[in-house]
């Protein structure tokens, strides 16, 4: 059977989401899947961009990063989704991306795929349960198979956070138990796509 194929797509303003989506794709590696690390296309106007030099300088940082395109979901046989918290809510960049899927999802091309999700916020209790929750919303309409990390590893009950990897960006960098539990999260997606596409093949 050949590999897992996961999409990892998400959104980072200052880099946060970007570490958790390197170690989400180190993760899915090590596990043997095939990946493709894609980051949505910056909507924020330059004014807004230019007023936090760190914002700046990690749009400048990634700008060899491959955009994301309706491609890599159909690609994909399972997609982790990753955003900063904004307002509870997945932010608008990611949004925008997946509000232009209608074309795919009427064709029935992103069902029964596995989703999972990923984020940041800068302070503890700052809408992290909320956005993954929302991302939630939308697998469902997808038709997609859901697969949160749970309390499947020693590693969750130091994150944390059964929802999905998620980060304080008040804290600091992600630290390793924070990339521990994303690359846990990843080798669960990739275990849990496997057996699906085992049990399809078979």
């Amino acid at each position: 059977m050949e590999p897992v194929k996961v999409a990892i797509i998400y959104y980072s303003a200052t880099g946060t989401v970007h570490a958790l989506a390197q170690a989400l794709a180190e993760g899915a590696e090590k596990a043997g899947a095939h990946v493709r690390l894609r980051k949505v296309a910056e909507t924020a106007p330059p004014e807004a961009i230019s007023a936090r030099p760190e914002w700046a300088l990690h749009l400048q940082d990634t700008a060899d990063v491959t955009e994301a395109g309706h491609d890599d979901l159909e690609w994909a046989d399972a997609v982790l989704f990753g955003t900063p918290s904004r307002f509870g809510n997945p932010a608008n960049q990611l949004r925008q991306f997946i509000d232009t899927t209608g074309p795919l999802w009427f064709q029935g091309k992103l069902a029964d795929k596995v989703y999972s999700a990923f984020t940041a916020s800068n302070t503890a209790h700052g809408g992290q349960e909320s956005t993954l929750l929302a991302l939630g919303n939308t697998f469902y309409h997808w038709g997609g198979i859901i697969v949160p990390p749970g309390y499947t590893d020693p590693i969750q009950f130091q994150s944390g956070n059964p929802y999905g990897t998620s980060h304080v960006t008040g804290d600091g960098p992600p630290s390793e138990v924070t990339l521990q539990a994303a690359r846990h999260q990843a080798r669960r997606v990739v275990d849990t796509a496997a057996a699906l596409k085992a049990g399809r093949a078979a």
